[in-house]
């Protein structure tokens, strides 16, 4: 499933979700707008209105353009920019993937995104 991604002035990204629970369950929010703050100058983070189901491979490593839930937010989160650091524990749920444009994040400060389904 694809989802559009609209920030704030109209620039829209697109991404790629995988076929997991977790995934499934984000997509029951849509359509969705979020303040998404900034973190150490690397990723776009935004609270969700409510804890996702938390299926799917943990990790602690992360790529740029990559779309993840952190369940103690509970917030998603998308990676515009890497630098070199882990995640701490208890790690992210990884849901899909930005295609291209990801660096229209790496503005400074918070960016209001909506996302709805692609149909």
């Amino acid at each position: 499933m694809k989802i559009r991604l609209t920030l704030d002035g109209g620039k829209a990204l697109t991404a790629e979700l995988i076929d997991s629970e977790t995934a499934q369950d984000f997509i029951s929010l849509l359509p969705l707008t979020l303040d998404m703050n900034d973190l150490f100058g690397r990723e776009k983070f935004g609270h969700l209105p409510r804890p996702l189901r938390e299926e799917g491979k943990r990790t602690r490593a992360y790529e740029v353009g990559q779309f993840i839930y952190w369940s103690l937010g509970p917030d998603v989160a998308i990676y515009y920019r890497h630098d070199r650091e882990t995640i701490p524990s208890p790690g992210i749920i990884v849901i899909g993937k930005i295609e291209s444009g990801v660096e229209a994040l790496d503005v400074r400060g918070s960016v209001r995104v909506t996302i709805d389904a692609v149909k």
